[in-house]
């Protein structure tokens, strides 16, 4: 009896976790698990995180913030990002905007977006998530990216090191 009560709470467990969407995406928010595993590492999930499926289905109503170098968001960027850096990041230059805005910030990999969206969250601002996988993954997705002519497959992947996660999308080391 014992042995059948618990196959049966293994097999629910299962079950649940499997047919559980929140669970799903809280261990699978990136396309590869080895990815997965370093962001879950590299990150303190400090703030509110989005996955790119997610974000894809809101990014016009939400204001996205770049928090990469100039050379990373001249090579491409999300449509209608602001950049705002990461070593230089001034939070000044956000005074016009209102405190409940919806802002989700990103980088390559998510590790400085947290870090700045950190800032934003100190200084007030009520409703700002982290793109986790950063651009990085959104280019994994196929989800489009842009420069100043418009549609571009070409995505600074910041170092050689960090651009082995850069899978569908040129590597563009310097800016063009």
């Amino acid at each position: 009896m014992k042995i059948k009560l618990n196959i049966f709470f293994l097999f629910t467990i299962i079950f649940i976790f499997t047919h559980d969407e929140t669970f799903a995406q809280k261990t699978k928010m990136v396309k590869s698990n080895s990815y997965n595993l370093l962001l879950k590492k590299l990150l303190k999930h400090t703030v509110p995180e989005i996955t790119v499926d997610s974000l894809a289905k809101i990014k016009s109503s939400v204001m996205l913030l770049d928090a990469r170098e100039i050379e990373e968001f001249n090579v491409s960027h999300l449509s209608d990002a602001k950049f705002v850096g990461y070593k230089d990041f001034d939070i000044t230059s956000l005074k016009s905007t209102k405190k409940e805005e919806p802002i989700v910030v990103y980088c390559s990999v998510g590790y400085r977006s947290e870090k700045v969206a950190e800032k934003l969250i100190n200084a007030g601002f009520t409703n700002v998530q982290n793109l986790y996988g950063g651009i990085f993954e959104w280019t994994n997705k196929r989800q489009d990216v842009f420069d100043k002519n418009g549609t571009t497959n070409n995505v600074h992947p910041y170092s050689k090191t960090w651009g082995v996660w850069l899978k569908n999308a040129d590597k563009v080391y310097k800016t063009p």
